[in-house]
């Protein structure tokens, strides 16, 4: 297994995952075993990985843009980077609305498979709209204002407050080029330090990652809803994988327009954080192998993948909001409604802009949906259609938000004459190195 490259490996975990789990659903105390004695490895993995989330968003958005030396270069690849998020994420809503509109997967639910749905899951699609209502009642500047923190260590407490977390450091990062550099310098060192420690934790946490996605398949094709439900929701999954798919076929366009780079390297790359983001369904727990990745196997310089991955983990959601816009017209086509040219323009922008304010953890999409179903006046009560696939549907839309991440931050690089060969890094390089001098 240690000759295999790691996405194989990784590959191979979730293969016997899924076998192992399909093994146990046959015998009656094998859910059980797997609850009990298989799913909190794969708990352990993923929280291995937030562990660190916040340290290095701090430790290489704080290196990143004290590297810049220059207060007007991080206004020129800040201004870069939210753009071209922007672009794409409009990209991405508008092949969903294109797909969804094209199949009508709605039109394919029955009246007692939709009630069979909405009264399986009303208990969790109440939930989620209470939680989407507190969003909505706040003001138009809330978004602002939740922006600042009022006190970083509570901040960094929480990984869904990443954009507070992302607005100190990135403070922090120019008051450092504001200070003589004398005095910045011991500060900078211990950064540069710091981050190199954290990407060295990363390296370790990756060897135990096919063991991690084992236990976490394992889990959820054991927790799965009964197959009938899923028959019911085939189309509507196939509408947001077709979506997905041609959304990254997007991305690999992109990056061999714009970089030259071909997409077997682009795919090659990235693998390893894309097979984890499917894994996890979180863009927060991939972002360090996410950014690993790009860094050593596609080339981009670390001034710029510290910048614009940790941004893209929590402002780039295209995956999410393909989805959001998918579900939406699906939704208000199992219930009879048709969609005017206006509601759809309206679903874009909402989508687009509840993309930005996502979390980047799992489920988060479907608050966010919520947003989106009452600006196009879509009964909230259709969430409950959907559940019972949210969860394999939000491992694809990860594996999606993360590449987008991976393609900006490769065009941003080249626009800035930051992209060059990649240079990787094994976990006990420094090891070897020790060990041969003595």
């Amino acid at each position: 297994m240690k000759k295999l490259e790691l996405h194989w490996r990784i590959l191979i975990g979730m293969a016997l995952g899924v076998i192992f789990a399909l093994i146990m659903v046959q015998l009656e105390w094998g859910p059980k075993l797997v609850a009990d004695w298989i799913k909190p490895f794969g708990n352990i993995f993923i929280n291995a990985l937030k562990l660190i989330a916040v340290p290095l968003i701090l430790a290489s958005l704080i290196k990143g843009v004290s590297d810049l030396k220059d207060i007007s270069k991080l206004s020129k690849m800040g201004g870069r980077t939210i753009a071209t998020y922007i672009i794409t994420t409009v990209i991405a809503v508008s092949i969903g609305l294109l797909v969804v509109n094209v199949v009508k997967p709605g039109g394919s639910i029955t009246e007692d498979t939709r009630n069979e749905l909405v009264e399986s899951y009303k208990g969790d699609a109440d939930s989620i709209k209470s939680k989407a209502d507190k969003q909505k009642e706040a003001g138009p500047l809330q978004a602002l204002e939740d922006l600042v923190p009022s006190n970083i260590f509570n901040a960094a407490s929480d990984n869904g407050n990443m954009l507070q977390v992302i607005f100190f450091a990135i403070f922090f990062g120019i008051g450092l080029i504001l200070i003589p550099e004398e005095q910045a310098s011991p500060v900078k060192k211990f950064f540069d330090g710091f981050n190199e420690v954290i990407l060295k934790l990363i390296d370790i946490i990756m060897l135990a990652a096919p063991y991690g996605v084992f236990a976490l398949l394992a889990a959820l094709v054991v927790e799965s809803p009964s197959v009938d439900l899923f028959k019911a929701l085939a189309w509507y999954a196939f509408c947001v994988v077709l979506g997905l798919a041609l959304m990254l076929c997007v991305y690999l366009l992109i990056v061999w327009i714009f970089t030259k780079k071909s997409p077997a390297f682009f795919m090659k790359g990235m693998s390893p954080a894309q097979l984890l983001a499917f894994s996890t369904s979180s863009s927060a727990a991939t972002l360090p192998v996410t950014m690993e990745r790009v860094e050593e196997h596609l080339g981009v310089e670390e001034e710029v993948t510290s910048f614009v991955l940790p941004i893209g983990a929590t402002i780039n959601m295209d995956g999410t909001s393909l989805y959001q816009a998918v579900a939406a017209v699906f939704i208000a086509q199992a219930f009879g409604m048709d969609l005017s040219l206006s509601a759809q323009l309206g679903i874009i922008v909402t989508a687009t802009l509840a993309s930005i304010g996502s979390a980047a953890v799992p489920g988060a999409g479907m608050v966010m949906l919520v947003i989106v179903l009452a600006q196009a006046g879509i009964p909230e009560a259709g969430l409950a259609l959907i559940f019972a696939v949210d969860r394999p549907l939000d491992m694809c839309r990860t594996v999606v938000n993360v590449s987008g991440d991976a393609t900006v931050s490769m065009l941003v690089a080249k626009s800035v004459g930051k992209l060059g060969e990649p240079k990787v890094r094994n976990w006990d390089d420094n090891y070897h190195k020790d060990t041969s001098a003595q």
